[in-house]
């Protein structure tokens, strides 16, 4: 039973999904269709073949972390920052599949970084989300103290902390993310989820916008965030799997 019910609810989850991106995709393939073959059609020089090496090229840099600006390229994808950031993504499992080694060493190194790595990232949220659970828990217990209330007490608690979580985790952070990002609200909200559950499309990801120029706090800032912002929904998805249970 409750394999059919997980086989509807995704299956539920793909008809939509359907439904809702496909005319979007099919509208902006027709769309870069018409504007390659305007652009061979005005530009009589270039050949096709020829143009589509260039834009495997272009597409190839990108995902390597290299964009054109001019008549140069922006390199910093990998500087210390972006490897820092670039670890805490692998070993929380993340993976916004936006950045990745292209060396051999480097991804024989990222296999076994990872294979310790993750490991020690769970033992360290699982110690962070004791801690919180333990500090909810004494609260709760000196309001029962002070003020005798006894299933008051944890039920308020409990829903201070829930509060306080969506604020410095989900509320919060996009207004932060469209500051420096340049993203609306919703795309802040939505990246903010999508980091802290380890789905990571990779569709949304901090610092990575050439045309703009980032604090040196800035992802350094955003990898505790992820941290603590890990913690904090893991206990929230736990309470929802007891609830389900």
């Amino acid at each position: 039973v409750l394999l059919v019910a997980y086989m509807g609810y995704v299956g539920l989850g793909a008809g939509v999904l359907q439904a809702l991106e496909r005319p979007a995709e099919v509208q902006a393939a027709q769309h870069l269709l018409q504007q390659h073959w305007e652009l061979l059609a005005n530009h009589t020089c270039l050949r096709g073949a020829a143009l589509q090496r260039l834009i495997e090229g272009i597409v190839q840099a990108y995902k390597s972390g290299i964009t054109l600006q001019g008549n140069t390229t922006s390199l910093g994808r990998w500087d210390f920052s972006g490897s820092f950031f670039f670890s805490i993504s692998a070993i929380t499992t993340i993976g916004y599949g936006n950045l990745s080694p292209s060396t051999v060493a480097g991804r024989i190194f990222c296999i076994f970084f990872a294979l310790f790595g993750i490991p020690l990232n769970l033992v360290l949220l699982n110690e962070i989300g004791q801690l919180m659970l333990l500090g909810v828990q004494r609260c709760a217990r000196r309001l029962e103290e002070v003020f005798h209330w006894q299933k008051k007490a944890s039920l308020l608690i409990k829903t201070c902390a829930l509060v306080t979580g969506l604020l410095l985790f989900l509320l919060l952070p996009p207004l932060l993310f469209t500051d420096k990002e340049g993203w609306s609200y919703e795309e802040g909200f939505y990246y903010s989820f999508i980091t802290l559950s380890t789905i990571g499309f990779g569709d949304y990801v901090i610092g990575m916008n050439p045309d703009r120029t980032y604090p040196g706090w800035y992802k350094n800032v955003i990898s505790l965030w992820i941290l603590f912002g890990m913690a904090w929904l893991a206990l929230v998805i736990k309470f929802c799997i007891n609830f389900l249970e």
